[in-house]
């Protein structure tokens, strides 16, 4: 993912240089494809940032991130995406979760028609895969199958955190979980 911070989707160009940069490390590096998002001040994509980095991404495969989900009109969002060339797009449905934006995710997987592939992430779990699968026809999904494992630190001090409030415990670590990662692909294999 070229993604150089956290935050919003309007890059700086200092941001847009090293974006660059890292398209060229990631393809240099042997990436399978690559996957980016750019908005514009007024919550649309940015389509002459969009199509100077896709230009560098070339010829890999690129799709386009939940940047979508920030943007004012993604039905004209969509359409945008497809003119640009972009092979997916990866979208909650504009909510905060892909099961709580379910009917968007349907809708613009009806638009899209087989000219972009809409892609559920966010939220998703071996509890709703399947709702979301069947609701909203996707023939892919993306999510995190993370679970927490604990810290090999021995000496934990109290008194200190690392960062804001609702961050993860200081002594606790997000892993991929390859349990959930088979439990999760059965189940697609089930329904696609």
């Amino acid at each position: 993912m070229i993604r150089p911070r956290g935050g919003d989707f309007l890059y700086s160009d200092r941001e847009v240089e090293v974006m660059k940069a890292d398209i060229r490390l990631a393809k240099l590096h042997g990436a399978d494809g690559l996957v980016f998002g750019a908005l514009t001040e007024d919550g649309r994509i940015d389509t002459e940032l969009c199509t100077a980095l896709l230009a560098v991404c070339r010829p890999l495969p690129v799709t386009f991130h939940r940047a979508f989900d920030m943007v004012h009109d993604p039905l004209v969002a969509l359409e945008t995406l497809i003119s640009l060339g972009f092979e997916r797009v990866l979208t909650s449905g504009c909510d905060s979760s892909a099961l709580e934006g379910l009917s968007l995710i349907k809708r613009l997987a009806e638009q899209a028609k087989g000219r972009i592939v809409v892609v559920p992430g966010g939220g998703i779990t071996e509890r709703n895969l399947q709702r979301i699968l069947e609701g909203s026809t996707a023939s892919e999904f993306h999510c995190s199958a993370r679970s927490a494992r604990d810290s090999g630190m021995k000496f934990r001090n109290p008194n200190v955190a690392m960062g804001a409030s609702f961050s993860a415990p200081e002594y606790s670590i997000k892993v991929a979980d390859v349990a959930k990662v088979r439990t999760l692909n059965a189940i697609a294999k089930n329904i696609l």
